[in-house]
């Protein structure tokens, strides 16, 4: 196996989303920017590759319980590029609630003005709340919302490769500045955007930005197939995580490209301490802080329960999951990855939301920095991922102690890098520049 790839979530206060009501934390931390600044430097002083903010364009009900996702992440991580020199941002944007021209040309100005470090993780938006943000009587279905998102991106890819190498004459004598043939329209007209193109600026450093994309379902897998650079996925087991890897790389061949034009990050939630019983202790604190009755009946219903059929401390088995996973849960991914884990044992509501830092999903990592590098490493090399996104569980606390104590280990063992090898985000992910030639290689 080569190198991993590590990002790193910002979300704030943390991955467990309720350890704001810890004695010491800020309940405001989530709109300071300082906060996030200071974070971002350490991260870059770890050399990590990228930092990472998910969003969602509605306020949802946990806000009651919980903060919500706070400020637009393109203004706060345009604003956190401009304070570092290295590190990537990875800024979530949504298709369905977006259009196609627009996002094209912000990211391939967010790509000039960072120098090559600009990268956008596309969701189609599982929040119905948003629809009556922008005019809408109501959320689109799934189907709709991933053939829209296929169509989007096939939009702005085009947009981004509008303008061919050589465009440049800049013929001081003659005043001829650009040549025309070389930049092309999109002139695309299909189920939902009809647009012209080109983009008014050039392709920046990486030729496109980098593209993230997460999602389980089917729409998500093709998605991830025809056009991502990196796939942001979920497992609780090293097998469904393998399994979902060689799959996406098997689409990515299917659909003309490489399977190493697609790179997998696996998130992981980690609370990592000095020693193993100090991180036990405050992942105790941490587990106190969740309100486990309304985060059983949530996990009842991604899984197609009934609600009221389970409390907190009684086992789920795989003979009591409808055959399905139901249309309504959440996502995907997170249903596929618990099911998973109750599959190999009968598992209690309390130990699934526990172990997933709340419901997130994700798996949860606890331990000393010996401990949670082990852990990396032993999922790298079974074939996992070609990296991990970090999400701390506290982030005020867990981003330094992941960067301080784990990384000097992973660097230790040559698992990750020492310093950033390259300018661009994408050449430090090893991910083709656009246009590339393929080799004759295409095997999975």
């Amino acid at each position: 196996m080569t190198g991993l790839h590590l990002n790193i979530s910002l979300m704030t206060p943390g991955h467990f989303r309720h350890a704001w009501r810890l004695p010491y934390a800020d309940p405001l931390a989530y709109l300071d920017v300082d906060h996030f600044a200071r974070l971002t430097r350490i991260a870059e002083d770890a050399t990590i590759d990228a930092v990472f903010l998910g969003d969602g364009p509605a306020l949802r009900g946990e806000i009651e319980e919980a903060p919500g996702t706070g400020l637009d992440p393109l203004v706060l991580l345009g604003h956190l590029a401009a304070l570092t020199t290295n590190i990537g941002v990875v800024i979530t944007s949504s298709t369905t609630y977006n259009s196609p021209y627009n996002l094209a040309r912000r990211f391939q100005a967010l790509d000039h003005v960072t120098r090559g470090r600009a990268a956008v993780n596309i969701v189609t938006t599982g929040t119905p709340a948003a629809a009556a943000n922008f005019g809408l009587t109501e959320h689109p279905d799934k189907d709709t919302r991933y053939r829209r998102a296929w169509e989007f991106l096939d939009v702005v890819t085009r947009l981004w490769d509008g303008w061919e190498p050589g465009w440049l004459v800049a013929d001081k004598e003659s005043g001829r500045y650009a040549d025309v043939s070389k930049i092309h329209r999109a002139d695309h007209y299909g189920e939902f955007f009809s647009v012209a193109g080109p983009l008014p600026v050039a392709p920046g450093p990486q030729g496109r930005p980098v593209l993230v994309q997460a999602g389980g379902s089917d729409g998500g897998l093709k998605l991830a197939g025809d056009f991502a650079d990196v796939v942001f996925t979920v497992a609780q087991t090293q097998a469904k995580a393998a399994a979902f890897r060689s799959d996406i790389r098997r689409r990515a061949v299917a659909a003309g490209r490489r399977a190493d034009d697609v790179k997998v990050s696996l998130g992981v939630v980690v609370l990592v301490a000095a020693t193993e019983d100090e991180a036990r202790a405050r992942a105790e604190q941490l587990y106190a802080t969740l309100p486990i009755e309304r985060l059983t009946a949530q996990l009842l219903a991604d899984l197609g329960l009934p609600a009221g059929s389970f409390g907190p401390d009684d086992p789920i088995s795989a003979v009591d999951l409808p055959e399905a996973i139901p249309a309504g849960a959440f996502s995907a991914g997170f249903s596929v990855s618990t099911r998973a884990l109750i599959a190999e044992r009968p598992r209690t509501p309390r130990e699934l939301v526990n172990g997933s830092a709340g419901g997130s999903g994700h798996r949860l990592v606890v331990g000393s920095a010996e401990q949670v590098a082990d852990d990396l490493e032993s999922w790298h090399r079974a074939g996992t991922a070609d990296g991990f996104t970090i999400m701390p569980a506290e982030t005020a606390v867990d981003l330094e102690n992941f960067a301080t104590l784990v990384v000097p280990i992973l660097q230790e063992r040559g698992l990750f890098r020492r310093g950033y090898p390259a300018a661009t985000l994408r050449e430090r992910l090893g991910v083709r520049f656009p246009g590339s030639a393929l080799p004759d290689d295409r095997t999975a």
